[in-house]
């Protein structure tokens, strides 16, 4: 997609409950982003990270992974520099926190497959409570874990979601620069 998608209507985003979105992924990735699940507006329009108010993309490119800062809707884009992105909940709602422990459990799962059929070096998850719960590491902090998923060396940044008042972009910049340097400078 090279034009932006038009905003999604009320309507749209009430439709948009439960609808799911194609992975950007390919074999031998250098980073997989993954995110918690899909809100309401990112699957309207169909684009991953795709809220206005999302820092994900900001934090990409401040963090030098992108040359520039790339919209939603380009996001296909990554595959050429060996990123892509993927969620551990497929299904859209309005708020991770619809999600249950169970549900992401049993998503974690389904991830460790994906992981393991596409074997990208590094899986970073966005967004540490969801990692938390899908793969039972109640005590994981931020950056590099000590455990694998298949063969993909793990690690952990905030999420992105303008909810996330925690952390401002730069800082989440920050953070993903530290996972930049890991996965091409060592």
């Amino acid at each position: 997609m090279t034009a932006p998608p038009p905003k999604p209507t009320a309507d749209d985003l009430r439709n948009a409950a439960g609808k799911t979105l194609p992975d950007v992924v390919a074999p031998d990735l250098r980073v997989l982003f993954c995110g918690i699940n899909p809100g309401l507006y990112t699957a309207a329009i169909g684009c991953h990270f795709g809220r206005p108010g999302n820092r994900f993309w900001p934090a990409l490119h401040l963090s030098g992974f992108t040359a520039r800062l790339l919209k939603p809707w380009e996001q296909d884009e990554l595959l050429e520099r060996g990123l892509g992105i993927t969620n551990i909940v497929a299904r859209a709602t309005a708020s991770a926190a619809e999600l249950t422990r169970q549900e992401l459990k049993e998503c974690g799962r389904i991830l460790e497959s994906k992981i393991r059929q596409y074997n990208p070096e590094w899986l970073a998850l966005v967004g540490i409570e969801a990692y938390r719960y899908a793969f039972d590491k109640p005590k994981a902090t931020f950056g590099e874990q000590k455990e694998k998923i298949g063969n993909a060396r793990v690690w952990v940044l905030p999420s992105t979601s303008g909810l996330n008042a925690h952390f401002k972009v730069d800082g989440l910049a920050e953070m993903f620069g530290e996972l930049r340097v890991a996965a091409y400078d060592r």
